[in-house]
């Protein structure tokens, strides 16, 4: 690791950065320095234009991708070179304002029979459940299961935020069985070796990867015809307890939303609401000439 990255990577965890943060921009940062095959703290104004020129016209990547791009460096100039932003008329790409992909509870189900894999379907089950992140899924920790209370504790989740969520007593109960498999001490999904290991000793969880294309493999199997990812699961739990009438604000909680506005979108999503709105309009109508 060059020192600069050394630097780089510091100045982020002590400014509380979230580790898959660090990661993106760590990346983006490396990508810059192979694209013109010298350390990013000599690259030129007009380079470091046509370096975002380059992702966007060139590599046609996502807004989003871009805007990760354009934070990394920024983050490396102002914080770890300590130089002004010299790119201050860089325009951002705005942000595609997309509604995410929502399962029907006969999809998710049809969907979670079809991941063979036991301790995929494990995982993924309770990512649906309990509405988690995929890391947070992957990353569950025997001790953040409170039986007695019958919830299930994140710590640490985005934006560094502690939230507590209902267990339901068939995902326990799923959890026990699956945890008799391996009886890892730490880990509810722990890595395995390709030698068949069941992961009682195993210090690591199991990486993401494998779930998302266990997951991307349903959904070809079953003939969906919706670009449906893991976390469809959460934006898919979160809208059917819209519809089964849980109060919104319950929901943000559980969800670790800071704003409720961000909670607020699953309200264009769900059936219920789209045949009150209906009704609601109708009924203020009737009395039209």
């Amino acid at each position: 690791m060059t020192p600069l990255r050394q630097r780089m990577l510091e100045n982020m965890q002590l400014r509380s950065l979230a580790a898959r943060t660090q990661e993106s921009y760590l990346a983006a940062v490396q990508q810059l320095a192979l694209h013109f095959a010298r350390s990013p703290d000599l690259l030129t104004e007009e380079q470091l234009r046509h370096s975002f020129l380059y992702l966007r016209n060139d590599k046609r990547l996502a807004p989003n991708t871009v805007n990760v791009a354009l934070n990394a460096v920024k983050f490396l100039y102002l914080h770890t070179l300590q130089r002004s932003w010299p790119l201050r008329d860089l325009v951002r790409p705005p942000l595609p304002q997309k509604l995410p992909v929502v399962l029907s509870v006969e999809q998710v189900w049809q969907l979670l029979e079809h991941i063979r894999l036991p301790h995929y379907r494990a995982c993924l089950s309770v990512i649906y459940a309990c509405g988690l992140r995929l890391l947070e899924g992957v990353r569950l920790q025997v001790s953040q299961i409170d039986s007695a209370r019958m919830q299930l504790h994140i710590r640490g989740g985005k934006g560094n935020k502690d939230r507590a969520i209902p267990l339901p007593e068939r995902t326990l109960i799923l959890l026990r069985v699956h945890w008799l498999t391996h009886r890892n001490p730490v880990w509810l999904v722990p890595s395995r070796s390709p030698t068949g290991d069941q992961g009682a000793t195993a210090s690591v969880p199991m990486e993401e990867s494998g779930r998302k294309s266990a997951f991307r493999r349903a959904v070809q199997e079953v003939g969906l015809n919706k670009p449906a990812s893991v976390h469809s699961l959460r934006h898919s739990w979160a809208t059917h307890l819209l519809e089964s009438g849980v109060n919104l604000r319950l929901i943000q909680l559980w969800m670790g939303h800071t704003s409720p506005t961000t909670t607020a979108i699953y309200t264009h999503l769900t059936r219920n609401a789209e045949q009150l709105a209906s009704d609601a309009l109708e009924q203020l109508t009737s009395g039209m000439p």
